[in-house]
C-alpha cells in the first residue's frame, strides 16, 4: 500500500471514530435530558399537590412548556411589564441593560442581557446592537436566582439593586436600573433555572 493511500485510509478510520465517539455523546446527552425532563415532570406534579400552601412554589421552578409565554407569566407574578421601561419583554425573550460584575477582574460594566428561552440562554453583549457576545449563560447550569442579601458583591454600585445568578461554576453579579426590573430579572432568570432540578430527587 502507498503511504498516501495509507494515510488516506487512516484519516479515514480517525474520522470515522470520531463520528462514532459523536453519536455516542449525542446519545448519552439525549438520555440525561430526558431523565432530567422526567424528574422535573414529578418535581412539577408534586408541587402541584403542594399549591395549597401559602406561597406557591411553583412560580419559582424552571418551567420547560414549549407554549409558555413569558410576558403573561411575568404579568401574572404581578409585574407590570408596559411600565417598566428599563426592559422589554415578549413570549419567549426578555432585553435590557444591567451593570455585571467581572468573572476575574472585578470591576462593573454595563451589559445588555438577552434571555432567550428559545435558545434556552442568557447571553449578554457590549452593547443594545448584540454584536459583540461577551458571554453565555446556559439554562441548564443556572441553579438560582437570588437576591444577594448578604452583600458578596465586591463595591456593588448599588448594592440595593444587586441580585446573583448562581451556575455550577461561578456567582454572576448584576445590578438593576430599578426596583420592578431587578424584581422582573430575577423572575424571568428563574423559568429557566434548570440546574437547580439537579437537587431535586
Amino acid at each position: 500500500m502507498i503511504p498516501q493511500e495509507r494515510e488516506m485510509d487512516m484519516r479515514k478510520q480517525a474520522l470515522e471514530e470520531e463520528r462514532r465517539r459523536r453519536e455516542d455523546l449525542e446519545k448519552r446527552l439525549q438520555e440525561e435530558t430526558s431523565r432530567r425532563q422526567k424528574l422535573i415532570d414529578r418535581e412539577v406534579k408534586m408541587r402541584e399537590k403542594q399549591r395549597a400552601q401559602s406561597r406557591p412554589l411553583t412560580r419559582y421552578l424552571p418551567v420547560r412548556k414549549d407554549d409558555f409565554d413569558l410576558r403573561a407569566h411575568i404579568e401574572s407574578a404581578g409585574h407590570s411589564a408596559d411600565t417598566c421601561f428599563h426592559l422589554s419583554i415578549s413570549e419567549k425573550t426578555c432585553r435590557g441593560y444591567l451593570v455585571k460584575m467581572g468573572g476575574k477582574i472585578k470591576t462593573w460594566k454595563k451589559r445588555w442581557f438577552v434571555f432567550d428561552r428559545n435558545r434556552r440562554t442568557l447571553s449578554y453583549y457590549a452593547d443594545k446592537h448584540e454584536a459583540k457576545l461577551k458571554g453565555v449563560i446556559y439554562f441548564q447550569a443556572i441553579e438560582e436566582v437570588y437576591y444577594d442579601h448578604l452583600k458578596n458583591a465586591h463595591k456593588s454600585p448599588n448594592p440595593s439593586l444587586t441580585f446573583s445568578v448562581k451556575t455550577h461554576d461561578r456567582v454572576y453579579y448584576m445590578v438593576a436600573p430599578s426596583p420592578e426590573a431587578m424584581r422582573i430579572w430575577m423572575d424571568v432568570i428563574v423559568t429557566g433555572a434548570e440546574g437547580y432540578t439537579q437537587f431535586m430527587v
